[in-house]
């Protein structure tokens, strides 16, 4: 993917030197007053009107240096939303999620830090999308596996405005988180990899670095050749708008190269890896995390297999655009 260099120096320059425990709200003043806090959203609607391959650069750099935000749901989500149904946009932090039909969403990412909450709703016969603020949002604390915010709402719709939007929008929305979690994914992969290179050239045991052990030295190479898979097929699925089989063969392969990569890396560092004091397992607990949401390996291979088989003689054709 072409991004320019200049904008990828200054999200490192943001982001770099932040970790898990950085407070949300002073760093995401710093996002927005660079552009990067609604990077794809349009000009004309507030945002710096880039494309997926720079959310793709900043979503991979915030998880390579450990940075939980809401950077998806704010831009990628919410703001797509407030798009399709044409509903004014403006500074709010916000998350989304999808409401049952009294108003409930469990697991919804960021809720107790954003300031409004950009839902889809399925009210009769149709969806439709809300935008309340959090004030008014009943809201029960709960975490991710990666210690991330994934809390209970409950928004009351008597008050709530809603605005109709087509059924496109909900796989939309689907797919778009989707794909956002294979691309922080692949930026926690990167990170491990690093991780685990360093400390197989650093640490010794019975007299040489654990990187001469020939063993060592598979599972260091299984890891790289699954992040450069789950990588590869990210960034086939951002360049243009994201599919169904595209995004299917992002999330699939991010997933199932997780099991192998967190496997393999807790095995190169040992004990040491799980230690608080050790930053391994900030990045395989949040690769573990994000390869359930938004769809589990399970859910995307099933998704992967019927629209292959769906498309019967016009497989390759799918597969070689896929590719592009």
């Amino acid at each position: 993917m072409t991004v320019d260099p200049g904008l990828r120096e200054m999200m490192t320059s943001v982001l770099a030197g932040h970790g898990p425990s950085t407070p949300v709200r002073p760093l995401w003043d710093t996002l927005r007053s660079v552009g990067l806090d609604r990077l794809t959203t349009p000009v004309e609607r507030g945002g710096s009107g880039a494309g997926w391959p720079e959310a793709a650069a900043l979503l991979r750099t915030a998880a390579f240096h450990g940075v939980p935000l809401p950077l998806a749901e704010n831009d990628l989500l919410a703001g797509r939303l407030l798009q399709e149904a044409d509903l004014p946009t403006d500074d709010a932090l916000r998350t989304a999620c999808v409401l049952d039909g009294e108003g409930t969403a469990h697991a919804v990412p960021w809720a107790r830090a954003a300031d409004r909450v950009t839902a889809l709703l399925p009210a009769d016969g149709a969806w439709h999308v809300l935008d309340v603020p959090s004030s008014s949002v009943r809201i029960a604390h709960g975490t991710n596996l990666a210690g991330e915010p994934r809390d209970d709402v409950r928004v009351s719709l008597d008050s709530a405005q809603a605005t109709p939007v087509g059924a496109h929008v909900v796989e939309d929305f689907m797919l778009r988180g989707a794909l956002a979690r294979s691309l922080q994914m692949t930026g926690a992969m990167e990170r491990t990899l690093r991780l685990s290179v360093d400390h197989a050239k650093t640490r010794t045991q019975f007299g040489r670095p654990l990187a001469r052990f020939q063993a060592v030295q598979h599972l260091v190479a299984d890891i790289a050749a699954e992040a450069a898979l789950a990588t590869a097929a990210a960034d086939a699925a951002v360049r243009g708008r994201p599919a169904l089989f595209d995004v299917a063969v992002a999330k699939s392969a991010a997933a199932n190269a997780a099991a192998t990569i967190v496997r393999n890396a807790h095995q190169v560092h040992g004990a040491i890896g799980t230690t608080i004091e050790h930053p391994l397992h900030a990045f395989t607990l949040a690769l573990t995390a994000w390869g359930s949401e938004f769809g589990s390996a399970h859910d995307w291979n099933e998704r992967l297999m019927t629209t292959a088989v769906a498309a019967d003689d016009d497989l390759w054709r799918l597969i070689t655009d896929a590719s592009r």
